[in-house]
């Protein structure tokens, strides 16, 4: 596909990570298809580099997150875990997981999360903390740690704020898989669609995301994150002060203008 700015990070099939850069639109590619793109210590890094990269990049305005090969994301590399199984390396690897899914959260650019084969344990947690979500019908997903002694705690972060309760505890207690049509029901991915309708679905959503103001989606993905910790009274306090200064805002002004006079808006540089 033709590119405006990032290629590929690396030509090669050993990348961890593939990026791709179009019209706005930043699509990064878990490339461990083989290992059904579990999180090692090297992809994390990896996505952690870009993610900062892109914060940083105004001409980005939208983020797509997809896997290469059979599977969306496995979770954690076990096989890693179990390789240097000392209290040190196993926590610098949560840590590693819980900053980048902050960093997801925080980015300034909405993510898109789009889905095939499975998404389970962290894999299940990068769909909840992504701002949308797309999967295609044959997807599933769980938060399956239980069944093998080690309790999803971390993916249960992303899961209990994407999801409501009840739902998210059967989820971790059963560590079972649920199907498309359930994760949709839940609230956990926005649309199902068929698996030939996925890519161009996803990126639609992005393109269209990608043609706002990215200042002003940047300070309402900002403000919803935040508005969402605190108390009804103290989110109003707040919302009302992020308006206020949106208002202020010379993409407020375009826009506003644009509607009233029946036109597109062209959004300040």
């Amino acid at each position: 596909m033709p590119n405006d700015t990032a290629d590929c990070l690396a030509d090669t099939q050993d990348a961890v990570l593939l990026r791709q850069t179009e019209g706005g639109v930043a699509t990064l590619t878990l490339n461990r298809g083989g290992a059904r793109n579990a999180l090692s210590m090297g992809l994390m890094a990896a996505l952690q580099t870009e993610l900062d990269a892109i914060s940083a990049d105004a001409s980005v305005r939208a983020v797509i997150l997809r896997g290469a090969g059979p599977a969306f994301c496995a979770g954690h590399d076990l096989k890693e875990l179990r390789a240097a199984p000392d209290a040190g390396f196993t926590e610098t690897v949560f840590r590693t997981c819980a900053r980048l899914m902050l960093t997801i959260v925080r980015l300034r650019q909405p993510v898109i999360a789009q889905v095939h084969g499975i998404a389970t344990a962290a894999g299940c947690q990068l769909v909840a903390t992504c701002d949308l979500a797309v999967c295609e019908a044959g997807a599933r997903f769980a938060t399956p740690g239980v069944n093998i002694g080690l309790f999803c705690s971390t993916p249960m972060v992303a899961l209990s704020r994407a999801v409501g309760r009840k739902a998210a505890m059967e989820m971790l207690l059963l560590g079972e898989m649920i199907d498309a049509a359930e994760a949709r029901r839940i609230g956990l991915v926005n649309r199902v669609v068929p698996a030939e309708e996925l890519d161009g679905t996803v990126r639609g959503l992005a393109a269209r995301i990608a043609g706002k103001s990215g200042r002003v989606v940047a300070v309402g993905k900002a403000a919803f994150a935040r508005q969402a910790e605190m108390g009804l009274e103290d989110a109003y306090a707040y919302t009302a002060e992020v308006m206020a200064r949106n208002m202020a805002m010379a993409d407020a002004a375009e826009g506003i203008d644009a509607f009233l006079e029946k036109r597109e808006a062209v959004w300040p540089a």
